[in-house]
């Protein structure tokens, strides 16, 4: 059955985590008592960029700067598509001095960047699926973002409301697989916003909270081969059994931070 998925070679942007650290508490996964071990990190995060290449991946680093301990999560700076870079304006004031050097990146390398007025937080909640954006709301990124995401980047944007505290970010609670198909776990999102997503995707591959808990949703899908916590190990055998290639990587200790693979993976499309 895997045969039958196909990958498609992608662009990633990331950021070494040589001064990450867990300094404050922006969401219920951060606890500055709960020591990071720094160097197990970086082993972690390097394991994640070879599996990258292994599976025929680009990948772009930016240069860490200090003092910006949750500059590894690249994928909270902005969302990109069709060249077009809609960054960033983080809700915590630690982290907002992030985007200046995530767009100072982009435009170096030629890209059109726009810096929304009202509070956004990337990949974090803008997902393009390849047809249109799901955009979370309800803890960080606003309703006013989503409009001028659509505004900039030209594509129909779906708002899509979260629920729970402990996925404070739409990447937290659902992820693409392929251009046709999501994952997704249903309580982190309102009624309402679950109704949608049953209409949009009636053949979803559905996570649990346990899954969730795990990190099996901050995941990133290349159409074929899912890089997955191992920690989600039901989620894996679920995804294996529709036809895709579960490739574990272990990044637990920026689970500490409230990140996984996805929050370390900005897409470049």
């Amino acid at each position: 059955m895997s045969e039958s998925r196909a990958s498609r070679p992608r662009r990633f942007l990331v950021c070494e985590p040589r001064h990450f650290a867990v300094q404050y508490t922006i969401n219920p996964w951060m606890n500055p008592d709960r020591p990071v071990d720094v160097d197990l990190a970086r082993d972690q995060w390097q394991e994640l960029i070879r599996a990258y290449r292994a599976h025929g991946h680009t990948v772009d680093s930016l240069e860490p700067v200090p003092g910006l301990p949750d500059m590894v999560f690249s994928a909270n700076a902005a969302c990109v598509v069709e060249g077009r870079v809609f960054g960033s304006l983080f809700h915590a004031p630690q982290r907002r001095p992030e985007s200046v050097h995530y767009d100072t990146w982009f435009k170096a390398a030629g890209y059109d960047v726009y810096r929304p007025e009202a509070v956004s937080e990337g990949e974090g909640d803008l997902v393009w699926t390849g047809r249109y954006i799901l955009a979370g709301t309800g803890f960080r990124t606003t309703r006013e973002a989503h409009r001028e995401a659509q505004e900039f980047l030209g594509h129909p944007v779906i708002g899509l409301t979260l629920v729970d505290p402990y996925f404070y970010h739409l990447d937290t609670a659902l992820f693409v697989l392929d251009d046709a198909n999501v994952c997704y776990y249903p309580e982190a999102f309102s009624p309402g916003s679950r109704e949608v997503l049953r209409r949009l995707f009636p053949d979803a591959v559905l996570a649990t909270r346990e899954d969730a808990l795990a990190w099996g949703l901050n995941s990133v899908s290349d159409g074929r081969h899912v890089f997955i916590a191992p920690q989600a190990e039901a989620l894996c055998e679920r995804l294996a059994g529709h036809g895709y290639v579960p490739v574990p990587v272990d990044l637990s200790e920026f689970h500490k931070a409230g990140g996984g693979i996805k929050c370390c993976t900005q897409e470049i499309r």
